[in-house]
This record gives structure tokens, C-alpha cells and sequence, in this order.
């Protein structure tokens, strides 16, 4: 709708925030043993690297679909939790479990990661914790 209105626009697309997956990571863990979806990972980013970004490009020309902004590294879903627990010295037995229907054939495929030419983020999921996790 806003690329056919005429309206000058830009658009950037970001990967799930660190605080979206640490909120998934609170939830699971509060579980004796812990599902985790085979296939699923991701690319976290720092919400406030895509807010300086949000910045930049709100002072700027408007600049159509922009690079997506995507974490310096993959990460699975397995690892994500794993980091987790282990910043919050807790032990659960992880279950490696098939997520099913399109959903998770998408995820699988990595569908939900950053295409080629992504900007990428500094701060890994391992950063983003030490500091979360310290207050």
C-alpha cells in the first residue's frame, strides 16, 4: 500500500530483537524440561542499534526498502536458551522437538533470516545478556 501511494517512503526490516528472545528464554525456562523446535534460529539485534537506524533514515531522503538490519551472528534456537540459562546459572533438560506445518518448514529453510546484503548489527546475544542480566 505505501509503495503504490506516491508517497515518498522508506522501509527497514529488522531481525527479532534481543528482548523477543530473551522473553521466549524466560518463558521456556520456567518449564522442567524445555521443547526446542529443530531448525528454528535466528539473528537477534539490538533494539536500540535499529533505533539509532530509525534515526538516521528519519532525518534523511526518504529511501524506498532500505538493507534489513540483522545480529552479528546465527544463532539456533537450542544455542539462544542454552546462553540464557546458563547467564541465570539454571539447568534444564532441552528436548529437540520437529516444528510442524508451514511455519515450520519456513523456519527450517531459514526463511525468517536476513537475505544477502544486510546491514549487521554489534552486539551479539551473549553482550545483550551480560548487560540484561546484571541489573
Amino acid at each position: 500500500a505505501v509503495i503504490d501511494s506516491g508517497v515518498p517512503w522508506t522501509i527497514l526490516r529488522a531481525a527479532q530483537f534481543h528482548d523477543l528472545v530473551l522473553t521466549m528464554a524466560q518463558k521456556m525456562a520456567k518449564l522442567p524440561v524445555i521443547p526446542v523446535p529443530g531448525g528454528l534460529r535466528f539473528e537477534p539485534v539490538d533494539s536500540r542499534e535499529v533505533a539509532a537506524r530509525l534515526v538516521e533514515l528519519t532525518l534523511g531522503k526518504p529511501a524506498g526498502l532500505v538493507p534489513d538490519l540483522a545480529g552479528p551472528k546465527v544463532y539456533a534456537m537450542g544455542e539462544l536458551i542454552r546462553g540464557y540459562l546458563q547467564a541465570q546459572g539454571k539447568r534444564r533438560l532441552m528436548l529437540p522437538v520437529r516444528m510442524p506445518g508451514k511455519a515450520g518448514r519456513a523456519y527450517r529453510a531459514g526463511e525468517n533470516l536476513a537475505l544477502e546484503g544486510t546491514t549487521v548489527g554489534e552486539r551479539t546475544w551473549e553482550e545483550f545478556l551480560a548487560e540484561r542480566l546484571a541489573r
